[in-house]
């Protein structure tokens, strides 16, 4: 392969990997909920993302290689981050997020909901799908890494007098 070619496809390769990384970046900060079902906004968003960050991955480069060279770049990227997420548990944690408890023993925990930008009508979407239609029959509803959310009926869920592993939002009892 000539130098330029080479050089050409290599730049691709790094505008593609620095796309995929703020992306990645991007999409962690703004909550589980992207990640989640999609609302048509959040469709719209990804399609406009796509586009947008086009052009910034492959430049001038309209070439099939170009092309190819960043879909590699970005498979051999995703496979990294899989890997990397199922290895270290910090890794994990920064990459897929933690699950968020939405409501303790009937009481709907707003801070949650404000800190994970869930609006009070999705959670009760969220139940009436579960065939709940009063957030106090509820035990727990948690928001999954994601986006889904799980709910437990208080007459479901059996005692138990120590959890197994930490749920961000419920805080430990002295």
């Amino acid at each position: 392969m000539a130098p330029a070619l080479t050089r050409a496809l290599l730049d691709v390769a790094v505008r593609t990997a620095v796309v995929y990384l703020a992306l990645l970046v991007g999409l962690r900060l703004t909550g589980k909920r992207q990640v989640g079902q999609f609302t048509p906004f959040d469709l719209l968003l990804l399609l406009l993302l796509a586009n947008a960050v086009q052009n910034a991955m492959v430049g001038p480069d309209v070439s099939l290689a170009g092309g190819l060279v960043a879909a590699a770049t970005l498979l051999a990227l995703n496979g990294i981050v899989a890997a990397l997420s199922r290895r270290t548990k910090g890794a994990e944690r920064f990459l897929e997020g933690t699950p968020t408890i939405l409501i303790r023993h009937g009481r709907v925990l707003d801070e949650s909901l404000a800190r994970e930008g869930i609006s009070r009508e999705d959670l009760l979407r969220a139940l009436r799908e579960h065939g709940i239609d009063d957030p106090e029959l509820v035990r727990s509803a948690i928001l999954e890494v994601d986006g889904s959310i799980s709910v437990l009926r208080e007459d479901e869920a059996p005692p138990v007098s120590k959890p197994y592993h930490r749920i961000r939002g419920v805080r430990r009892r002295v």
